[in-house]
Parts: structure tokens; C-alpha cells; sequence
């Protein structure tokens, strides 16, 4: 569903991403960890186009994206749950996941919204609050919703787990995982290398802008160098 080949960008002169290249398969959800710093956040805003890219290739279904405007590889079926929410503070739960289907022009816009709320009961309960007053795991939740909205082929979530107590994060993990069985594929950047591990297909370790290493979740997850830098084993 998605090839990365060669891909780099930079911040002015300071070079982040240095040739990266993954792919992420249909149905997959495949996690990418590493270190702050390591260049996750920058990947995925490059795939959705928001960050420049200075060299490389990205390839959606097919099809060559990496000069397409973002509204456009919205448009093809790709989505992002960005870092830190980012939703829409002063307007409310319901107007954040109606501009979540800004591209659409089809009639299943509310049936998608119902199946946010399925999946998220709290934000049914919000619907009418403004979205900044929610707490942090609601926001996230809310920004999930947003994406989905889109009616995503591929989903790309930046750090969902980010801040949120145990229990949340629980509940956002399992609701990835229903996604998948849903079938959308999805590409996770996650802090909590353990937790991304044990729910992905496969996984990517990024180290300064490239690819250190890959595998299975559970290859990565048993790795002794992945165990030592990224998941608290010695």
C-alpha cells in the first residue's frame, strides 16, 4: 500500500531524515520506533505532505504522491492522528470530526461519525462541548475520530499514547487493533516501543534519520540490541 524509497528531508540545512525506505503492506500495522529525535514525526509529515521532502520517492497504492498538495493524498486515502492532537480547540466535538470529511461529497458522512461514537462513546457525550475543554485522552480519541472521518485506507498515528494514563492508553491501543480487523492499515510512530510492538505486524527502528533495523513485532520485540535502547531491558 505504501513504498518509501530513499526518502530525505531537512529542516533548512539541518538534514533529518537521511534515505529512509519501508513499506507498509495492505492490512498491516506496522510501528515505527526510536529515540526524540530520531526523525518519526518528520516521516510521517512528509508522508502526508505538510514536510518538504528534498530526495526520494513515495509511493500510495501505486502511485507516485510525493508531489501531490496534502489535501490530495487525503483525497487518495491517507490520514493522519497528528503528534499533540492538534484539534481544533474553540469549535466543537462534532464540527472536529465533520471537517475530519472536508474532501468528502458522499452521503455516509453521518454513518461514519456514528461509528466514531461507537468506538468512542465519551465524544457522543461531548458532541456539543468545545473540544479544547476535553481532557487529553478525549482529545486524542477526538483526533483519531477526525481521521478516520476521512475514511482512511491508510491511517498514520503520531504518538497516540503520548501523556495519557495507563488505562487510556489501553483503550486507544485496542482501538487500533479493531481497526485493523476493520481493515485499515496503519502506520504507528509510538514512544511506548513495547506496547507498538505487541499489537504491529512488523516493525521499523529509525536512529537519526534512517532505518537501523526491522522485523516482526515479535522479532524487534526479542531483539537484544532493540530490548537495551528501546524497551528498558539490559
Amino acid at each position: 500500500m505504501l513504498e518509501v524509497r530513499d526518502l530525505h528531508s531537512a529542516y533548512g540545512r539541518i538534514v533529518v531524515l537521511k534515505g529512509v525506505s519501508l513499506r507498509v503492506d495492505p492490512g498491516e500495522v506496522v510501528a515505527l520506533i526510536g529515540s526524540n529525535g530520531a526523525g518519526k514525526t518528520t516521516l510521517l509529515r512528509a508522508l502526508s505532505g505538510v514536510q518538504p521532502i528534498c530526495g526520494g520517492e513515495i509511493s500510495f497504492r501505486g502511485e507516485r504522491i510525493d508531489r501531490l498538495p496534502p489535501h490530495r493524498r487525503v483525497e487518495r486515502g491517507m490520514t493522519q492522528s497528528p503528534e499533540g492532537r492538534q484539534v481544533f480547540g474553540p469549535l466543537t466535538v462534532d464540527d472536529n470530526l465533520r471537517l475530519g470529511a472536508y474532501m468528502r461529497r458522499d452521503d455516509g458522512i453521518e454513518a461514519d461519525r456514528e461509528r466514531v461514537f461507537g468506538m468512542f462513546p465519551i465524544l457522543r457525550e461531548k458532541r456539543h462541548l468545545a473540544a479544547g475543554g476535553l481532557s487529553g485522552g478525549q482529545q486524542q480519541m477526538l483526533a483519531i475520530g477526525r481521521a478516520l472521518m476521512g475514511r482512511p485506507k491508510l491511517l498514520l498515528l503520531d504518538e497516540p499514547s503520548l501523556g495519557l494514563s495507563p488505562l487510556l492508553v489501553d483503550q486507544i491501543l485496542a482501538a487500533i487493533v479493531a481497526l485493523k480487523a476493520e481493515g485499515i492499515t496503519v502506520l504507528l510512530v509510538e514512544q511506548n516501543a513495547t506496547a507498538a510492538l505487541e499489537i504491529a505486524d512488523r516493525g521499523y527502528v529509525l536512529e537519526t534519520g534512517s532505518i537501523a533495523s526491522s522485523g516482526t513485532g515479535a522479532a524487534l520485540l526479542s531483539d537484544p540490541k532493540v530490548k537495551a535502547a528501546y524497551l528498558g531491558a539490559d
